[in-house]
């Protein structure tokens, strides 16, 4: 979506709300380095200080990174997805997985309870998603396609707010299994997700619980 003028008013305001709805909205997804200064001055149509007001105020809110020397990159999708990735970044990787396991577990349960035929076409479409990416030995490709199949079956759970609560965990999710795969993906590793779509599936809720609880910690792996 094209960047437009803002009024002159609240002028810092309103640049905030436009980089913001780039973020949240997915055309700065996480990870993209945002234009430059004098390229968002050009963009917006703004003072040069202005600029720079707006991109402080939404790398203390947790959005966005500023690294000198390399550039301005987004670190997050929301102000408290931002605060959670700034808490528990350098969090014990043990306790991450027993966050995970909880919401996860919870989450699979009540998606075998509620799922549509709509979820379950979404799932076996990012269940195929993630083994084409295993196949690829694109490490990045796969994390991507393993949190997207995680955050489907949260999804289906249609708990509006255990779906936002995990919506927020999946940028510190997604810096944790980048930590734990490395820039390789190794065979061994590999974790069969198909149990647990197939539970969801047949609406047996202990099964995809159960399912959804373990594979944390088998990521975790000896840590």
């Amino acid at each position: 979506m094209p960047l437009t003028s803002p009024r002159r008013s609240a002028l810092v305001d309103q640049v905030i709300a436009q980089l913001r709805n780039q973020i949240t909205s997915g055309e700065w997804p996480v990870g993209a380095r945002i234009p430059t200064e004098p390229e968002l001055v050009e963009l917006l149509g703004v003072a040069r200080n202005t600029v720079r007001e707006a991109v402080r105020a939404l790398a203390h809110n947790g959005l966005l990174d500023i690294r000198q020397g390399s550039g301005t990159y987004v670190i997050a999708t929301s102000e408290l997805a931002g605060v959670m990735h700034r808490r528990f970044a350098g969090a014990d990787p043990r306790h991450i997985a027993e966050l995970r396991s909880t919401l996860e577990s919870a989450a699979a349960r009540l998606a075998a309870e509620r799922r549509t035929e709509r979820d379950m076409g979404q799932l076996d479409a990012l269940l195929a998603r993630r083994e084409e990416a295993w196949a690829s030995g694109e490490t990045e490709r796969f994390i991507a396609a393993d949190v997207a199949l995680h955050m489907a079956v949260v999804a289906a759970s249609h708990n509006e707010v255990l779906i936002e609560l995990y919506a927020d965990l999946g940028d510190l999710v997604a810096d944790w299994l980048r930590t734990d795969v490395g820039t390789e993906l190794d065979p061994a590793a590999h974790l069969d997700h198909a149990r647990l779509i197939e539970a969801v599936r047949r609406g047996d809720g202990d099964t995809a619980a159960s399912e959804a609880a373990g594979y944390p910690y088998v990521c975790l792996g000896g840590k």
